[in-house]
């Protein structure tokens, strides 16, 4: 361990893992560690069972109607992948880094939205808007003018905008304009546009088109939901991209406690670990190995709850997302529910895990997210987990030490690639460009070369 290294990577997390091995793929020689002894750090998948138990300090073993433990891998950190690789940013990067080659993932079977205590299912399409349930006659017609006008949306061709200039006019002047109401509002911003609080109304509305856009490609890829999860857990995630550092020369040290992050002028020179120092000119960390250089900037609550049925009124799905859109339950934040399944390898025979997660509010979370358990019931067991929320205040600018964020309650990735996008431009000087992600035909490490 006594080496230098360009970058020296601390928590094997989603985040970490994707820039260890953009770092690596980049030529960088890449040191990358974590103190626990699993991949994953916060957004690992644990199993088995009864480790999930310990975890949450529950007493005794599962019951043996939760079968064998070894069947289990729980996601921590409940989040679903857009299927089209672009402009949805997680896709695009395990595809261009063919990481892909290393998991194989499931279309999700359905996506929801909740509107007066009941669940229905997402229109996206033309036709799904004019046969919804959702809506009434007058607002199924305007809703389905509406996905047309956004699918024709071109900026590079006036014709297409309809007197709209995208990038000025704000979203609640564009839902104006089709004079669609609070109800149709709520679940394009939150089930379609995937928005977790309605600030996206006064901005300009290219962003929510696009966003439309992604949602409506993405379904049409697959045509049950636009949503895709890996086979065995999200923890597969972060192991593929650890191995494509691996490929292209990067080290990988689990179970190493982090004793000192050593600094010299201001400036981040090497980590020492088990008495030995690695020496780097960049560090890359999640906040837990630098709490003097983050600042909490919310919580979230976030419930693994596991069923011995599917969630009802969603035609018995083995795997489904469910928004609850802010205004429907009186708040500031919508409410997500991922469910999975035994069909995803993910848990015992005939069992689900449906995993609630919210931005708390109140003094009392539970009581915040009680609109989606009672969709949930009856629940065989549930594991409550309330975490602070980081943000770095040292962007690294003079450190060289550069912070990832901590995971947001949303079910998707797209904020979680923006954070990586932030972090790479802040490491490098230059924008992001996934083209540099490419993997390169020639290469000699392992399956690089294939």
């Amino acid at each position: 361990m006594n080496e230098e290294y360009d970058v020296i990577v601390l928590g094997t997390g989603l985040t970490e893992c994707i820039l260890s091995g953009i770092m690596s793929v980049k030529g960088k020689k890449v040191l990358h560690m974590d103190r626990n002894n699993y991949y994953g750090a916060e957004s690992a998948s644990i199993t088995p069972l009864e480790e999930l138990y310990k975890r949450f300090s529950l007493p005794g073993k599962p019951p043996e109607s939760m079968g064998k433990g070894r069947d289990w891998n729980v996601d921590l950190i409940p989040k679903f992948l857009m299927s089209n690789e672009f402009p949805g940013q997680l896709a695009r990067m395990l595809l261009i880094t063919s990481v892909t080659r290393y998991l194989d993932f499931k279309v999700v079977t359905g996506s929801y939205v909740y509107k007066n205590r009941g669940i229905f299912k997402v229109p996206s399409t033309e036709t799904e808007a004019l046969t919804t349930s959702l809506l009434g006659l007058f607002d199924k017609r305007r809703f389905r003018k509406f996905l047309i006008y956004v699918a024709n949306v071109d900026v590079d061709n006036p014709k297409t905008l309809e007197g709209i200039d995208p990038h000025k006019t704000t979203m609640r002047d564009l839902y104006a304009k089709f004079s669609l109401g609070p109800d149709i509002m709520d679940f394009t911003g939150h089930a379609l546009a995937l928005y977790g609080t309605d600030d996206y109304l006064d901005k300009p509305c290219i962003e929510t088109i696009n966003r439309i856009k992604l949602y409506s490609e993405s379904l049409a890829r697959y045509g049950q939901s636009p949503y895709l999860y890996p086979m065995y857990g999200l923890g597969e995630l972060p192991q593929g991209f650890a191995r494509l550092s691996a490929i292209y020369g990067g080290t990988y040290m689990l179970n190493k406690p982090i004793e000192e992050i050593i600094m010299e002028d201001g400036k981040v020179v090497g980590v020492k670990s088990d008495g030995e120092i690695a020496r780097c000119k960049q560090l890359i960390c999640d906040p837990s190995y630098v709490p003097d250089r983050v600042t909490k900037v919310g919580q979230v609550i976030r419930v693994i709850c596991i069923l011995s049925h599917p969630i009802a009124n969603t035609s018995n799905a083995n795997s489904c997302q469910i928004i609850i859109p802010q205004n429907q339950v009186k708040r500031k934040h919508d409410i997500y529910v991922c469910m999975i399944s035994s069909a995803h390898n993910v848990a015992a025979e005939g069992k689900y895990i449906a995993i609630v997660s919210t931005s708390v509010e109140t003094n009392d979370p539970e009581q915040e997210i009680k609109p989606a358990l009672d969709l949930l019931m009856p629940i065989d067991q549930k594991f409550v987990s309330i975490a602070d929320q980081y943000a770095p205040t040292d962007l690294g600018k003079e450190s060289q030490i550069f912070i990832s964020r901590s995971y947001d309650a949303t079910t998707h990735f797209e904020s979680t690639c923006d954070d990586i996008k932030d972090i790479y431009c802040r490491m490098t000087g230059a924008e992001f460009n996934f083209a540099e992600m490419e993997r390169h035909k020639k290469d000699t490490f392992g399956d690089a070369a294939e």
